[in-house]
């Protein structure tokens, strides 16, 4: 199982960064992890909204290269409208993902301004953390975090050392 996390803009600050490393080191017992990083495109002050959806395309083509066509793998759009999950059904879900024969699951993050409409028509599953708003880089760090969880659940293994 490859457990794929695409992104929108790097990931700068160091806390961040030292995060998300631990998380994919504790993650390669159980499953390959990549990280992609999509270039974010500058958004102009004061953008109109015409503006903010040509943002918004750009990124959108970026992310979708790296989807490939349909049947490739599983993509999850995280997505405030999209449905929730408790940490244990997000563990049954992996579960029957890996059950399925799927190879691949593509979870991907938006920029500031969100998903592109033709990646979330792409998705399988457009996944909500919350219905508050997260900065997208931190839920790169706090995603990695709940998937390690998932994998811990699945072996009934304990979450603390």
């Amino acid at each position: 199982m490859l457990i794929r996390l695409i992104t929108v803009g790097k990931l700068k600050e160091k806390y961040l960064r030292e995060g998300v490393a631990e998380y994919v080191k504790r993650l390669q017992v159980y499953t390959r992890v990549q990280l992609v990083e999509i270039p974010d495109q500058r958004i102009p002050e004061g953008a109109s909204s015409a503006e903010e959806q040509i943002v918004l395309a750009r990124e959108g083509e970026g992310i979708l290269k790296y989807l490939g066509s349909p049947g490739t793998g599983v993509v999850v759009a995280l997505d405030r409208q999209g449905q929730s999950f408790t940490s244990e059904e997000l563990a049954l879900w992996l579960q029957a993902t890996m059950l399925r024969g799927q190879s691949e699951i593509n979870w991907v993050i938006g920029g500031t301004l969100g998903l592109d409409p033709k990646v979330l028509e792409r998705a399988d599953l457009r996944l909500s953390f919350s219905r508050l708003t997260f900065p997208h880089q931190l839920m790169r760090l706090i995603l990695l975090e709940q998937i390690y969880r998932g994998f811990k659940i699945l072996r009934n293994e304990p979450y603390h050392k």
